[in-house]
């Protein structure tokens, strides 16, 4: 079993931070039309934002 060196872990961290403006973007997407099926009333955002995260598979 190999172990992993500093450099390995260093990469993985760094494809995660990457990653993560991609995946808010689309949580953010997805929220968006939730709250667009709602008509926007005022109130649910954070539920919005939930459900989204929740719903999208990473």
């Amino acid at each position: 079993m190999s172990k992993k060196t500093q450099s390995d872990n260093l990469d993985s961290i760094l494809d995660d931070i990457i990653y993560l403006p991609d995946h808010t973007a689309k949580i953010a997407e997805l929220a968006y039309f939730k709250a667009e099926n709602r008509g926007f009333e005022p109130g649910q955002e954070l539920d919005d934002w939930l459900e989204a995260e929740q719903e999208f598979s990473y």
